[in-house]
Formats: C-alpha cells, structure tokens, sequence
C-alpha cells in the first residue's frame, strides 16, 4: 500500500514562534495532490467562506504554454496555508541551524481518496498552480512557502497583503475585509467600515438593498438580480464617513470606536426613502436606470449628507419619523430627476449618458445639492 505522505527536505524559517514557516519544493504534479482553492462563497445562511477569486483562464493558458515549452525556468514559488497535521524533523548536528533557518525534513500528509479534501489551501499563486497541475513536466520542482494556519482568517489576511503588488479586483477585497480581524495597512483599514456596512445593505432583511448588491461571491444565478456594485456603495459610505459626512459623528476618534448600529440605521433609512421615492428606477440594471448606476449611488449618497444632516437634527435615524420626514425633504428632488428618461436640465444630457466618471458624479452631485439647498433656503 502506497504510504499517504509526501516527504521533502525543509528550511523552517524561524520567524513566528506562533505560525511555524517552511520553504521546501513540490512536483509539479504534486501541487494538485497536496493543495486545494478556498473560492469565495456564501452558504445558505449568508456566511463568507474562501477568499480566492474565479479561475482567469486566458491568464492559466499563457503560463501552461510557457511551461510545456522548452528551457523552463519557473522562480515564481506558490504560498500555501498548511495543516498542524504537517510534521518537521530537524536535522541533527552543529550547523543545522544559523538562527534564522533550519534545516530539516517536512510530512505532509495526503487525503486518503481522490476526492477527500486536500490538506493544504493555497493562499498566493492559484492561476500557477492551475497550470502546474496541467503541464506535461510533472516532475518540475517548484518553490513553496508554507505557513500553519488552519484558522481562515489568517489565511484572510495574508491572502490581502501579498495581493498588494497585482491589485486583487476591488468586489473580492470589499468583501473579504469585514472578516479580517487583524490589524490592516492604512489603505485596505479605511474601507474596512464601510464594507462592513455595505455587507450589512446586502444582507439585513429590513434593508432596500438586500439582495441587489454585487458580491464576488455571488453565483452566477443570484448576479442576475444584483444590480449595483458593491464599489459605488463603499465609495458612497467612505465619503460620508469624512469629516463633512452625515457618518462621521458616529466615529468616536479619541478611542476608536464606531457606532456602526446608527450608520446602518442612517443608510438604511435614507435608502429606503429612495427606493419608496423613486420606485420606477428602483431594482433596475443600470443600462435602465442611472439610479442603480454608480453615477447614481455615488451622487444621491453626497445628497445624503446634506439631507439627513438636516433630518437628524429632530429626530433619531431608525424611527418611523425619520423615514417620513426623509421622504418629504426627498420629495424636493424628485420632480427633477431623470433616472429613467428624459434630460437633466441642469445638465443638459440625457439620462442614459451619465456615466460612473468623476466628472459626472461632480456635476450630477451639484445639480442635486443646489436644487435641494436652494428650495430649503427659500422656504426657510
């Protein structure tokens, strides 16, 4: 009977006392044997599993044609989430350690059927061990670095920051940041808030959005009935979270914390509002509706922080008040948008030109401002 472990020799890299580090190398044709892809995905109650983005075919066929070919030279290594059932036995001897490495042999177990689950996930290099796992030279060695971790979201996070070079597509990010608990780069921490709300929108029963919003991980089925990006959502969310936005006061800068509850009673209020406002260009592609469009999004959120501004002054976001009061301050808008038809005066385009450009976002965002501000200043 065939023994079920694949041993190699191993440098462990003395790095972390806590998540062991190894660098050894694998057979092409191993790779498969040995390491599975987390895809992104949700179950059936809404939980985020995986974190890799689909297969990028024409990108697997450009690198399994260059490795069929001839006088391979293969550096670019693979990263890969290990089990604790992995096992490393040091060499014995005077120098088989120099302090940052040593040097030793690894057992990885292997599934005992073709169709068990694989012990290692791989965390950087799916579209190459794609193609490893389907070229003629088998027996390539190929560089791997592989840490322990068994819990997903360490996997999380280091699939995050070695995807900083290559930007991972920005839906992917979006929804993988609200399941990262570690502490972040500055860039990827600002949109962590705003993609948790975001998560929230697409979620939460009582909210306009459930359901309509892009995920990566949306099946091709549910994609059908989501029609906005989840980016022009974050984006809107990030903006109001600024010192100038309707979210901000809800940031407690001196300790750091956040009343994210009120945020999402703030959007979900304000939102609704819109959809009862507009119910003609509600839940429409974007080709239909510029509502739906990021053009749309982006602009009636900066409406947003002036118009609940004004809204919260006398009433708490989550009450029945608020939805009503918001609906009428909405009401002074309404007449002269063109979410579905017709031209925006204050533009002089018709509606289906606005695009998702900053330009436009300016430009459609002012016309609605001003209309709003003018109104309420002459009725004030």
């Amino acid at each position: 009977m065939t023994e079920r472990i694949i041993r190699r020799r191993a440098l462990r890299i003395e790095q972390n006392p806590n998540i062991p580090l190894y660098i050894f190398a694998l057979e092409a044709g191993e790779i498969d044997r040995v390491a599975d892809v987390a895809r992104i995905s949700r179950d059936e109650a809404g939980k985020l599993l995986g974190y890799q983005r689909p297969e990028k075919r024409q990108h697997v066929k450009q690198i399994l044609e260059y490795l069929d070919g001839g006088d391979v030279l293969f550096p670019n290594g693979l990263i890969l989430a290990l089990p604790s059932t992995v096992r490393f036995r040091g060499s014995r001897g005077p120098n088989s350690t120099d302090g940052l490495a040593t040097i030793g042999t690894l057992e990885i177990p292997l599934p005992d059927s073709p169709n068990a689950p694989r012990p290692a996930l791989i965390v950087d290099g799916q579209q190459r061990s794609l193609a490893l796992a389907r070229t003629r030279h088998s027996k390539l060695p190929i560089t791997v670095a592989g840490f322990v971790a068994e819990d997903v979201e360490i996997q999380r996070d280091q699939f995050l920051r070695v995807n900083t070079v290559s930007p991972l597509p920005r839906d992917l990010v979006t929804e993988l940041l609200p399941e990262v608990n570690t502490k972040l780069p500055t860039r990827l921490s600002a949109r962590k808030l705003p993609s948790i709300l975001v998560n929230a929108l697409n979620q939460d029963p009582d909210s306009p959005f459930k359901g309509l919003i892009k995920r990566a991980s949306s099946t091709t089925e549910k994609n059908t009935h989501a029609v906005v990006a989840d980016n022009s959502l974050v984006a809107a969310i990030e903006q109001s979270l600024t010192p100038s936005g309707v979210l901000f006061p809800y940031k407690n800068l001196s300790d750091g914390t956040t009343d994210t509850d009120t945020m999402r009673s703030i959007l979900v209020t304000y939102w609704t509002a819109v959809r009862d406002t507009f119910p003609g260009a509600w839940g429409l592609p974007p080709t239909k509706s510029r509502l739906m469009h990021g053009v749309g999004i982006r602009s009636m959120g900066r409406l947003m922080d002036r118009l609940m501004d004004r809204v919260l002054e006398t009433t708490e976001p989550n009450s029945k008040d608020a939805y009503e009061i918001t609906m009428g301050e909405l009401a002074i808008v309404a007449p002269h948008c063109h979410w579905t038809k017709g031209r925006w005066n204050g533009l002089n385009l018709p509606w289906n030109e606005l695009e998702n450009t900053g330009r436009h976002i300016n430009l459609l965002s002012n016309v609605l401002i001003r209309i709003y501000l003018q109104s309420r200043k002459s009725t004030s």
